[in-house]
């Protein structure tokens, strides 16, 4: 992150953005920067290069990095001399910098919508940015460190709130070069954009980028640097609609656990999906051999120590023919529950057009689902007159000839991971939901939130303009060529399945253990060692619940920063475990 530029020198800009439209011009003799700056962010120390006049000095700061800390040097005079003076410890990031040059920045004219950028304000504001730091794979920073830099003139910290709930949803760092280390080149950088992936606004990082240019154009600061992956091509779109241009920058990281993933050579599986990708990078991480049998279906082989497990993502030998079979028949899945004294749902198999009005007549709001079946395909809920029940019967027999018919319960989507008879993560899934502009149509806002989830996800999860999403405008009174109406928030489907444009909220410290003993003896009944356990519950801090299907094959990926892919390689190879 940042321009690279000599100490005695100065990069001036001409009017294109070409990388080689920067000449060296002379710096004043008189100005003077301070030197040997390791800048500690919490993160990591923001190393920069050209205040060391000595190149052994600056690689000898970088290996010198603390155990679960991140430092970057930027900056650099001569990143190949540096590297070369520690091999071994030192690599090059894949990283491109990009430059917005202030004096040429138009601060825009339209005001987020949903929610507000701000400085961060209070300690729940510090515990939030830590919390959004882990959910974006990033190195967390101690909340302490955060609330007492909060005033601070060489750290800024914005955090964006949704107006509705109150919760951060976006958080960035700004670093003013001047006020750090007396830059005679009056710059300031950005670092720490995270926006929560289940956040239902767009436009979030776009505002927090917005944000801190104009905080520091007031300050008078000349550019805002920041640096990205060369492959986030998401993120370089974001910037080059802002004004900024690439610059001829380089950073140097050390060769750590955290940074691993950037300077191993790229295995064969990086096209797998999500949940498989996951199981790879911590059996590679051990040592563990990985080789793919198919990649489009995320069947894995790992081996280690003369013993080769073979997977599909978390599905894995381990897990019986008859265990797997339980679960991938919803109604053998429910009686093996209910006998093991866990409550369940009222259920039957959907039948005539009159045992199935009895049935809802009962109940007066059921779901409608096939009997086999994943990723909430089929799936209605919360049916309550005749006309939509034989419309989702329908839609259910699509996808298997066994219809079931179920009580609905009112309650949170939980799903519950067990591995090796141990909670290892608990997570909400809400259904997906899209706030109107007053501009839009819902198709419009569905097709921009779908989008979203898709990029959130690496294209695991996409709202469906299918027959239940438009039974569920529908019913709220609207179309999909209807306008929402600015601020107003329209639920688009009822089911919460990640797949289905679900979003997935981790509540494993707030779980009861009265659930999570449910769980566990949920996984016992079926005889599985790893499973997702999905159950209603009215408070996930209470001990309520019905029980409603049994996943034999959990997407471990959803859970994080839970420790999902360590407990499931922890099972397959206990001698690797930590």
């Amino acid at each position: 992150m940042g321009g690279s530029v000599n100490r005695r020198h100065r990069f001036e800009r001409s009017h294109s953005t070409s990388l080689q439209n920067w000449k060296p011009v002379p710096r004043p003799d008189s100005e003077r920067m301070d030197t040997n700056v390791a800048l500690d962010c919490g993160w990591g120390r923001l190393i920069v290069g050209y205040t060391y006049r000595d190149n052994a000095e600056l690689a000898r700061t970088l290996c010198d990095e603390e155990p679960g800390k991140r430092d970057i040097a930027i900056y650099l005079r001569d990143p190949h001399v540096v590297i070369s003076i520690a091999p071994q410890e030192l690599f090059l990031d894949p990283s491109h910098t990009f430059r917005l040059w202030l004096d040429r920045y138009h601060v825009g004219a339209e005001r987020p919508q949903g929610f507000i950028v701000r400085r961060m304000l209070s300690r729940r504001d510090a515990e939030a940015i830590n919390t959004l730091y882990g959910r974006r794979h990033m190195v967390r920073t101690d909340p302490e460190f955060l609330w007492e830099h909060r005033e601070s003139r060489i750290l800024t910290y914005l955090v964006a709130e949704d107006l509705r709930s109150g919760a951060v949803i976006g958080t960035a760092t700004g670093v003013d070069h001047r006020e750090a280390f007396s830059d005679t080149e009056n710059g300031a950088s950005l670092w720490c954009l995270a926006v929560d992936p289940q956040a239902p606004h767009p436009g979030v990082g776009e505002a927090l980028v917005r944000q801190l240019a104009g905080h520091y154009l007031t300050r008078g600061r000349a550019f805002l640097d920041l640096s990205v992956m060369h492959d986030n091509g998401q993120a370089i779109g974001l910037y080059r609609k802002l004004g900024f241009v690439r610059v001829p920058v380089f950073t140097l990281k050390h060769k750590n656990p955290v940074n691993e993933p950037l300077f191993i050579a790229p295995a064969p599986e990086a096209e797998l999906n999500p949940y498989a990708a996951i199981i790879v990078t911590e059996a590679r991480r051990r040592g563990i051999a990985v080789e793919v049998l198919d990649q489009e279906a995320g069947y894995l082989s790992l081996s280690f120590g003369g013993r080769t497990v073979v997977c599909r993502e978390s599905l894995s030998e381990l897990t019986t023919a008859v265990a797997m079979s339980r679960c991938d028949d919803k109604q053998v899945t429910r009686r093996v529950l209910e006998k093991a004294g866990l409550r369940v749902p009222a259920q039957r198999i959907a039948n005539t057009d009159e045992e199935n009005l009895e049935f809802l007549e009962r109940y007066g709001r059921i779901v409608v689902k096939p009997a086999r079946g994943e990723q909430g395909t089929g799936v209605s809920v919360d049916l309550r007159t005749p006309e939509d029940v034989a419309r989702a019967v329908e839609e259910a027999r699509r996808h298997c000839e066994r219809v079931l018919l179920e009580e609905f319960v009112e309650g949170e989507d939980l799903r519950i991971v067990v591995i090796d008879d141990r909670v290892v993560a608990a997570a909400v899934r809400r259904p997906p939901r899209v706030i109107g502009t007053g501009r839009h149509s819902v198709e419009q806002l569905i097709a921009k939130q779908s989008r979203r989830r898709a990029g959130a996800t690496g294209g695991e999860s996409r709202i469906p303009l299918d027959e239940e999403t438009r039974r569920c405008v529908a019913a709220a009174g609207y179309r999909l060529q209807s306008t929402l109406p600015a601020g107003e928030v329209l639920q688009v489907r009822r089911t919460a399945n990640l797949h289905t444009g679900g979003t997935i909220h981790d509540v494993t410290a707030d779980l009861h253990p009265h659930l999570g003993r449910a769980a566990v003896d949920g996984a016992r009944a079926l005889h599985i060692p790893v499973v997702g356990l999905d159950f209603l519950v009215p408070r996930v801090d209470g001990e309520d619940y019905v029980v409603i299907e049994a996943n034999e094959r959990p997407g471990l990926a959803n859970h994080e920063p839970q420790p999902t892919a360590q407990r499931f390689i922890d099972l397959l190879f206990p001698l690797t475990a930590k």
